[in-house]
């Protein structure tokens, strides 16, 4: 699977709610340098099919752009449009999933049961989003894990911090998806890479 390939570096998705196209190549920069190679620009962001076009030209050969917060099938043509190869999404709404599918772009639907789970997976999600995982402990990701196909690939995302990834990655989590944490509107860059350099040194500890 080519999502994978992107996770090898850095299981962690890099959500970039609120960022304008201005701040695109400087933030996805420092991203870029800590290991990030999946970036997410989500649709209630200003402009964000500006956004991820911008990041498809300068990053789209070495990272796996695209979109989150899609909420409607007919935005996943115009993310593909601008360049986007991948639909996040708050929900599992199975018509978006089909038509990302259809489009050829990697889905990855936010579910919050195992019935959401596999609904998804049988609309040919490529990975589940668990959100809001501050919301769900990581018991309920064991639980999971004991009746999800075993090649199914689940991120915890919502309220994801550097200290707090451990429990959910030894219940079987795949990688972790980070917002506010790690960007917030008008951030600065040197914020943003310290951030990103505590998100990356966070997961490393976990593999010792």
């Amino acid at each position: 699977m080519e999502l994978l390939r992107y996770l090898s570096p850095l299981p962690l998705i890099a959500v970039l709610r609120g960022i304008t196209p201005e701040e695109v190549p400087a933030i996805a920069g420092v991203l870029f340098a800590e290991g990030f190679r999946v970036l997410e620009v989500p649709l209630n962001s200003p402009r964000p099919f500006e956004s991820i076009r911008l990041l498809a030209r300068e990053f789209g050969e070495r990272c796996l752009v695209g979109a989150g917060t899609v909420i409607a099938s007919s935005d996943v043509a115009r993310v593909r449009d601008s360049g986007g190869a991948l639909i996040v999404m708050p929900h599992g709404d199975t018509a978006v999933i089909r038509e990302a599918k259809r489009l050829g772009l990697t889905c990855i639907p936010g579910v919050a049961t195992p019935t959401e789970a596999f609904a998804a997976l049988t609309a040919g999600a490529d990975a589940l989003k668990m959100f809001p995982a501050e919301a769900l402990p990581p018991a309920a990701l064991k639980a999971w894990r004991a009746v999800l196909p075993r090649e199914a690939l689940v991120f915890a995302v919502g309220g994801m911090k550097p200290d707090n990834m451990a429990p959910y990655w030894a219940a079987g989590a795949d990688g972790f998806g980070t917002g506010s944490n790690l960007y917030a509107p008008a951030s600065d860059v040197a914020t943003v890479r310290a951030a990103a350099a505590a998100y990356a040194a966070g997961f490393r500890a976990l593999k010792r």
